[in-house]
C-alpha cells in the first residue's frame, strides 16, 4: 500500500501543489510555519475524511476562498485508485473513489490505512481519556467496516437521546419515549464495547515486547481497557444513572466515556509516570499500532510522521527509524541534520518555503 501522488487546491495555505511520493522514506523540511504539516493533513483528510486535528472543513480551506480539492493517487495490492475531495464551506464535502462519487463518507474508510503521529501523541498517556478513545476508534475505524457502521449509530442514538433528555426538562411527559433510544442506545454501544475489548487485547501483546525493546526490559508495561461500563453492567448502570442523566440532561454511562489506562507494573502511568516514561510508553502505542495493522491487514499501512523526531532521545529516534524501514513514511522537519548520520535513507526529500514546494533530491 502506498501514496503516490497528491495535488491540493485551496487547502490551507496553498493555492495549488503537487507532489511524487517515493514508495519508502520522503522527507518534507524547512522553516516553522510553511505548510509541512498541510501536506500530511490533506493526506489524511484523504484517507479519513477527517483532520488530525479536529478541525472542520471550512478551516481546512484557504482564506478568502469557497472550496478546496484534494486528489490522492494511491495503489494497493498493486491496483491503482483515485480519491478526489471536494470541501465546501457550506456544504458537505464531495469525494469520489475512482471517478465514483459515494453517498457517504465512511465508504472511503479503509482503502488506505493511514497512521499520524504528531508531537500531540506523545501527550496521549496524560491527556484526558477523549483523546485515547480517539486513538481507539481511528485505527478501529479503518479496519472494521463493522465498529465503524456501529459507532456511528450509536453516536446519532446518542445525541438524538441527549435532545430528548433536554426536551424532558421542559415536557415531562416525553420520559416514556426514553426507553426506545435507551433500548437502541445499549444494542449499538455493547457492540463497540466488545469489539474494543478485542482490539485492546490485540494491541497490549504487542506494546509490551515493544516498550521491552525500548526500555531495555527495565519496564513492564501493560495497556488495560478501561469501559464505563462492561457488556453486563450496561443496562443496570444506565437505568441506575436515569435521574442523574435527567438533571444534567446528557447520557452520563456508556463507551462515550470510556478510557485506556496504562501501567508499569503498579504504577498507574497516567498518574504517576515521568515525562520520559510517557513518551516511551505513547511511542510503543503508535509502532504498536503500525504492527498490528500489517498483522489484520497483510501489508503495510502509511506512515505519516510529524516533527516528531525532534521530540525523542537518540535512542527512541533509533527504534522508530528502525521499524519504518518497510513503510512508505512522509516525514516533516525543519532541518535534514536529523538524518545526517545515515539511519535513514532519504528516498526523496522536498523543500517547503511559504506554501512552495521544490524536489531537492530523489530516487
Amino acid at each position: 500500500m502506498r501514496i503516490d501522488h497528491v495535488e491540493v487546491c485551496n487547502f490551507r495555505n496553498y493555492e495549488k501543489a503537487k507532489l511524487d511520493f517515493h514508495e519508502h522514506i520522503n522527507v518534507l523540511y524547512g522553516d516553522n510555519a510553511q505548510g509541512k504539516t498541510n501536506i500530511l493533513e490533506s493526506l489524511f483528510v484523504s484517507g479519513t475524511t477527517k483532520s488530525h486535528k479536529g478541525s472542520k472543513d471550512r478551516e481546512l480551506i484557504r482564506i478568502g476562498e469557497d472550496e478546496a480539492h484534494i486528489r490522492v493517487l494511491l495503489t494497493k495490492n498493486d491496483i491503482s485508485h483515485k480519491i478526489d475531495m471536494h470541501l465546501r464551506k457550506s456544504k458537505p464535502k464531495g469525494i469520489a473513489i475512482d471517478g465514483i462519487p459515494i453517498r457517504r463518507s465512511s465508504e472511503l474508510m479503509g482503502l488506505i490505512n493511514i497512521i499520524f503521529f504528531s508531537p500531540e501523541d506523545l501527550k496521549i498517556i496524560k491527556n484526558g481519556p477523549s483523546e485515547r478513545r480517539r486513538f481507539i476508534n481511528m485505527e478501529l475505524s479503518q479496519l472494521d467496516h463493522v465498529y465503524l457502521h456501529d459507532l456511528g449509530e450509536y453516536n446519532k442514538i446518542l445525541n438524538q437521546r441527549n435532545k430528548l433528555l433536554k426536551q424532558i426538562y421542559y415536557n415531562p411527559s416525553l420520559k416514556d419515549t426514553l426507553e426506545i433510544w435507551d433500548g437502541q442506545l445499549l444494542d449499538y454501544g455493547s457492540r463497540l464495547i466488545r469489539r474494543r475489548r478485542e482490539f485492546v487485547e490485540q494491541l497490549k501483546e504487542i506494546v509490551y515486547h515493544i516498550n521491552q525493546k525500548l526500555t531495555g526490559g527495565m519496564e513492564q508495561l501493560n495497556v488495560h481497557y478501561e469501559p464505563d461500563a462492561g457488556e453486563d453492567q450496561f443496562e443496570k448502570k444506565l437505568k441506575d444513572s436515569m435521574e442523574k442523566d435527567l438533571r444534567f440532561m446528557t447520557t452520563n454511562v456508556g463507551p462515550h466515556r470510556d478510557d485506556l489506562s496504562f501501567f508499569n507494573g503498579d504504577v498507574d502511568l497516567r498518574k504517576y509516570g515521568s515525562q520520559g516514561q510517557q513518551r516511551t510508553c505513547a511511542l510503543s502505542l503508535k509502532l504498536a499500532e503500525i504492527e498490528l495493522v500489517r498483522q489484520l491487514i497483510h501489508d503495510q499501512p502509511v506512515l505519516l510522521l510529524d516533527d516528531v523526531l525532534s521530540e525523542l532521545d537518540r535512542n527512541r529516534q533509533n527504534y522508530l527509524l528502525d521499524s519504518i524501514q518497510d513503510t512508505q513514511t512522509i516525514i516533516t522537519c525543519t532541518g535534514l541534520e536529523e538524518f545526517i548520520d545515515g539511519k535513514l535513507t532519504l528516498d526523496r526529500v522536498f523543500r517547503v518555503v511559504n506554501g512552495t514546494i521544490s524536489i531537492e533530491s530523489q530516487k
